[in-house]
């Protein structure tokens, strides 16, 4: 392990020629980092909008940039001429979560540190990278969730303190906020209740709601969490 970090220095320091060895080493390692960082994204990917495409993007564009490194060399007529080129490109593609963009820059940054024999480099930011994101994945570090639920139903009178709807919500809910109390225009006495909630454990969603189905007069119950829908 010693002589392997060792070789990975000398080629960062000594800014040996672009053989195809080398050239192969930094494709190689490129392709790896570049698995790594998908595979990071992929565990700590919590949103809506996870697309397959883009994790192997990622991988690939690690690759890409290695290799564009590998071209340019030291030569600074075709790095002009690279940037030239890549300007006619234009991306249309929407990139939705910031933390996405966050991710395309390390593999950019990956590939750059592999392509341009920076080896060292770029094993220790691919790690240290990786660690972050899951240091910020596991923490839920920036996570502000005041309310996470929206509980919709129907009652057949008014729900005072003492009423069981109070005592299931008190049950599952850290907290509770009544948002609106208003008739259904039907002429009964029905209410249509809108609360918002704080669940201690949105694993026990679904056993608050059967609860809540049990009380006599209450219908047509609709729970909406932040990222799903809960029905009956």
């Amino acid at each position: 392990m010693d002589r392997i970090w060792q070789a990975l220095e000398g080629a960062s320091t000594t800014g040996s020629p672009f053989t195809p060895e080398a050239v192969l080493l930094s494709l190689l390692l490129a392709f790896v980092l570049g698995q790594a960082l998908a595979w990071v994204y992929y565990f700590t990917h919590s949103g809506l909008s996870y697309s397959r495409s883009f994790v192997q993007s990622l991988i690939l564009i690690t690759v890409v940039v290695a290799m564009v490194m590998a071209v340019i060399g030291t030569s600074i007529i075709t790095a002009v001429g690279l940037m030239g080129a890549l300007a006619i490109i234009r991306f249309r593609n929407i990139v939705k979560d910031t933390r996405d963009i966050a991710f395309i820059f390390c593999s950019l940054v990956v590939g750059m540190a592999a392509g341009s024999q920076r080896y060292a480099v770029a094993v220790v930011g691919t790690i240290v990278l990786s660690l972050i994101a899951i240091y910020l994945y596991i923490s839920g570090f920036g996570t502000h969730q005041p309310h996470n639920g929206f509980l919709r139903f129907t009652y057949r009178g008014q729900v005072a303190p003492d009423n069981p709807i109070i005592g299931v919500l008190k049950r599952f809910c850290g907290s509770f906020v009544l948002i609106s109390a208003q008739d259904t225009g039907f002429g009964t006495s029905e209410v249509e209740y809108a609360y918002q909630l704080m669940i201690r454990n949105s694993a026990k969603s679904q056993q608050m709601l059967s609860e809540l189905q049990r009380i006599e007069g209450l219908e047509n119950v609709n729970l909406t969490m932040q990222e799903r829908l809960l029905e009956v």
